[in-house]
């Protein structure tokens, strides 16, 4: 039996979760340090001046505040499919030059989310959609020549090690913070979506098969969030 939410079901699971979210990450160390080391990471010139940046995914706007702290003169369009999550974030306040736009990944061009980008920022969203290789050609065709994405996700090595002591640590820790919220539907999706994503290799590939070029990796540890 799969525990994984898609669609529409993972949207309302997210607006339920939406209230209690940003304390949930609160409790993360690094959590928000960890966005901006990825964002850092696009390497894009001028400390954005000029450019569009896509965040597909903002949730409640972590990714975005990542992306403005070190891109601040940049054009920041930031998707997600969560009406709740949406406006929890819109509702913080932002610098000039960040919208918010609701949009699964999958209807961006239904949504108004237009070209050509300069890069996209895709934090925790890669395991969460149905056709992740639809979704990554969405993005290819979004990006300008020579446009840059940046994928910021959980991914568990092959051995079986690794699967343990994530488990552990979602049933021991994560799942009952969140229950205390009720949102313990949502986090039990987080546990398996993460056991069931790629690896970081297996998703390299799946980029190159994409059509992307230049494809690097960074694995380093990070802790929950949905």
């Amino acid at each position: 039996m799969t525990l994984l939410l898609r669609d529409q079901d993972l949207a309302t699971a997210f607006d339920h979760a939406a209230r209690g979210y940003d304390a949930l990450v609160a409790a993360n160390p690094g959590y928000h340090a960890h966005l901006r080391r990825s964002a850092r990471r696009l390497g894009l010139p001028r400390r954005g001046e000029g450019l569009r940046v896509l965040d597909l995914g903002c949730g409640t706007g972590a990714s975005t505040a990542a992306l403005a702290a070190v891109l601040p003169g940049a054009r920041i369009v930031a998707v997600d499919a969560s009406e709740g999550m949406l406006e929890r974030a819109a509702a913080k306040p932002w610098p000039d030059g960040v919208t918010f736009v609701r949009a699964a990944a999958e209807g961006l061009a239904g949504a108004g989310v237009e070209g050509p980008f300069d890069a996209v920022f895709a934090a925790y969203l890669f395991r969460n959609v149905s056709d992740p290789d639809a979704v990554l050609t969405s993005v290819r065709d979004l990006l300008a020549p020579g446009g840059r994405l940046g994928v910021h996700e959980y991914s568990l090595g092959g051995r079986r090690a690794d699967r343990a002591v994530w488990s552990a640590v979602c049933r021991g820790i994560v799942q009952p913070v969140a229950t205390v919220f009720g949102d313990s539907e949502l986090y039990r999706h987080l546990h398996r979506s993460v056991v069931e994503f790629d690896t970081a290799d297996r998703f390299a590939g799946r980029l190159r098969a994409t059509g992307f070029d230049a494809v690097r990796e960074d694995s380093r540890a990070a802790g929950p969030g949905a």
